[in-house]
């Protein structure tokens, strides 16, 4: 970045402000005020600021500068700390800090030479601040200030070097006295160290900021932001306060060495220094602050550069699926960047080269209903899939990617660590092996692309690093692994063979129920959230049916609202305590049994059969939409569908006796009950108008732009709504579109 400072003092000195940008790097708020004085200060001191060619790498020159200053101290002096070796640098560092002293040591010797001396004449701070400027003109700031504090290196690492040898060596202690250094005087040494010490570190810490803000990549960082390149205008600001600290030290040492025994039991005045001090502490606090602020811009260019070339790695056709795997999956230093689920070893990805992969994509507070039923329908399919030699065959690979976002928090948080690892202790599948191999821009491109928004999605990548499918957990939930490759085609091709039937509606979650369906049988599944209701319909239910000699049985599976789902449990609980019905002990089963709908209402949405003619749309429609009023039922025959009505069925069957009890013998069981609960029931109750809700989750093409009502056929409106979960569970703020 020292380039932009360049280019910045070339703009001020024409009267050049720069460019308006669009948006702003670095807030308004943030920044370093100066006074009238200081402005006045910064054009003197860009005044002496004209740099040549030359590019000095300071940074090994402030590692050295920083190891002098670290050791020279009456602490290290007393335990001799600095007679421990120095670490072993790398032999190109090494050559490297050596080749810059060749070529600025005879700088660092004038301006220690230069403070020396004007400090000894009674010159003043400022006015030997403004010399070092003019000596150092033709360098860069960061190196101002480096070669400034590497000429203090030299007089201070100097006088504790003596202090710490001079009862040591002769020669130590014949130029201590040479030199009057107050070797002997415990009080003027504690002086010196205690008041120069949270000075010297302000200095440090100055510098360090100076140096790393002129190596931030000038790519990057522009001054095209006006707030930035104010901020930038205050580094001479930086440097000149902390030279004329370093002004400050120097004096101080040379006046106690000059003055000899005179100040054998005198002490430092610090009120100079803890001003200094604090003027350098506020410095910093503001230059940090500008490179968090900074570092942040970088990432966000860097992060969107990546998802550019992500965005166009997924465009590209591919031989297999390592690029894009890779791309997805970031190893770093990870050669093993997965865990087996079965061995729980590290693997590479090379593991899924050619294999249809199953990315499950979920934030940590994926539901264990959800993981439950998945694991359930994957050790299934492996179950089936096993060979002569005990091996599984799959023809795909599940990997769980776990995002947590932002990265930070999972850093933190040890309590995020250990969810995450009991999470995918018991999965059988593939793992990422930490969220942090998962990179910024790779979520935001799942946001982007595949429109994960913290609810597990299930994007499919086939094995030519093709997406096959950006959400398949709605054909994993309808079909299970029966929907491979889980693509559009495969999909359409499945639904081909369905019907609206009670088969469609319960396979899979409960062989009692399923094994009801025969032709002889009258079943009712209900659902509410009404224990009273529930006692009144079923009670009346079974009365029919046992006045009617029909066989009827009845389940009870809960409602699709996840809130509710602690009172659910107990009416769940009620319902077989008082043998009212069958119903699930599970909670996931009616987990499931929702989840299943909705998921064949989004495949319908998703293949554009969202029309009022496809009645397994209108099925699940009319079911989804009763629930959010109440209570409801569907009656079927066998697998054959009769019925399917909202709260008012309670009415209908209570009102047998009275009724339509007479008609049974010509009509049947089924058309009795469905002819008066139509043309009486739903004359004085009135058809209720449809509702529905939709996660905003599910975006991706799964929310249709309009709805007409399954019961009236009008367009329905649109709202969106917020609704808030608070089981223990489940507890989070959710958002939804409603029709």
């Amino acid at each position: 970045m020292e380039s932009l400072i360049k280019s910045q003092h070339a703009q001020q000195m024409a009267g050049h402000n720069g460019k308006t940008p669009a948006t702003e790097i670095i807030p308004a708020t943030t920044g370093l005020t100066m006074s009238s004085d200081e402005s006045m200060m910064l054009k003197l001191i860009q005044h002496t600021h004209s740099p040549d060619a030359r590019e000095v790498q300071v940074r090994g020159l402030l590692s050295l500068v920083e190891d002098i200053l670290d050791r020279a101290t009456l602490d290290s002096a007393d335990s001799n700390a600095s007679m421990l070796p120095l670490p072993t640098e790398d032999k190109l560092m090494e050559s490297s800090v050596m080749g810059v002293l060749d070529n600025v040591s005879y700088a660092i010797d004038r301006v220690a030479c230069e403070i020396a001396y004007k400090s000894l004449t009674g010159s003043d701070a400022h006015e030997i601040t403004m010399s070092v400027f003019e000596h150092l003109s033709s360098f860069h700031w960061d190196a101002k200030l480096v070669l400034t504090l590497a000429a203090f290196a030299l007089n201070y690492g100097e006088f504790w070097l003596l202090v710490q040898f001079y009862s040591k060596n002769q020669l130590a202690k014949s130029l201590a006295m040479l030199k009057l250094v107050p070797v002997q005087n415990r009080v003027t040494l504690e002086s010196v160290s205690q008041g120069l010490n949270d000075l010297i570190r302000e200095m440090k810490s100055v510098t360090a900021c100076v140096v790393e803000l002129s190596e931030l990549p000038d790519r990057y960082i522009t001054l095209d932001d006006p707030q930035l390149s104010r901020i930038i205008s205050t580094i001479p600001i930086a440097v000149y306060w902390t030279i004329r600290s370093i002004v400050a030290c120097i004096s101080q040492i040379n006046m106690i060495t000059a003055m000899g025994h005179e100040m054998m039991n005198t002490q430092m005045d610090s009120w100079e220094t803890s001003m200094l001090a604090n003027k350098l502490k506020n410095i910093h606090d503001h230059l940090s602050e500008t490179l968090r602020l900074c570092y942040r811009h970088i990432e966000k260019q860097r992060s969107s550069e990546s998802l550019k070339m992500l965005h166009s790695l997924f465009d590209t056709t591919h031989i297999d699926n390592m690029k894009i795997l890779t791309a997805l999956i970031h190893p770093k230093n990870h050669i093993t960047p997965l865990q087996d689920g079965l061995t729980k070893r590290k693997v590479h990805l090379d593991v899924l080269r050619r294999k249809t992969v199953l990315l499950l994509i979920s934030d940590l507070n994926i539901l264990q209903d959800e993981l439950s039923i998945f694991e359930q329908i994957y050790t299934e399919s492996r179950r089936n899939l096993l060979g002569m030699d005990g091996k599984s065959h799959m023809p795909y690979e599940v990997v769980w990617v776990p995002i947590v976002d932002p990265i930070e928090d999972f850093e933190r948080s040890p309590g995020l660590q250990k969810k995450f690892e009991a999470l995918r202790a018991p999965m059988p599948w593939y793992t990422v092996d930490s969220p942090k191999l998962i990179e910024r821009h790779v979520v935001e491109f799942m946001r982007e692309r595949w429109h994960f928004m913290n609810k597990p999605i299930l994007v499919v990548i086939d094995p030519q690093g093709n997406e096959a499918s950006l959400n398949a957990l709605h054909m994993i939930w309808i079909w299970g692994t029966e929907a491979f490759p889980f693509n559009r085609s495969r999909e359409e091709e499945l639904w081909r063979r369905e019907t609206f039937s009670l088969n469609l509606i319960v396979d899979g979650i409960d062989s009692i129920i399923f094994n009801w369906i025969n032709p002889d049988n009258y079943i009712f599944l209900y659902g509410g959230d009404d224990l009273d209701w529930i006692r009144r319909f079923t009670m009346a239910a079974k009365a029919t049916a046992k006045d009617s000699d029909v066989k009827l049985e009845m389940a009870y599976v809960g409602k699709r609202n996840h809130s509710h789902r602690e009172q659910i449990r107990r009416i769940s609980e009620a319902v077989r305590a008082e043998n009212l019905s069958h119903s699930w002990t599970e909670p996931a089963l009616m987990w499931f049994f929702w989840t299943r709908l909705e998921s064949m209402l989004y495949s319908k949405i998703q293949l554009g059969k969202a029309d009022d003619h496809d009645e397994v749309m209108q099925g699940i429609k009319k079911i989804l939409s009763y629930d959010k009023l109440g209570g409801w039922a569907l009656l079927s025959k066998g697998p054959e569908i009769v019925m399917i009505a909202h709260g008012a069925i309670e009415r209908t069957v209570s009102a047998y006796d009275r009724t339509w009890k007479t008609h049974v013998p010509t009509k049947g069981y089924t058309k009795a009950m469905y002819d008066h609960h139509h043309d009486e029931i739903l004359r004085e109750t009135g058809k209720p108008c449809g509702h529905f809700d939709f996660h905003i989750t599910a975006r991706s093409g799964r929310i249709p732009e309009k709805m007409n009502c399954f019961e009236c056929h009008r367009p329905m409106e649109k709202y969106m709504t917020f609704a808030c979960c608070h089981d223990d569970k489940l507890l989070d703020q959710d958002e939804n579109y409603n029709f």
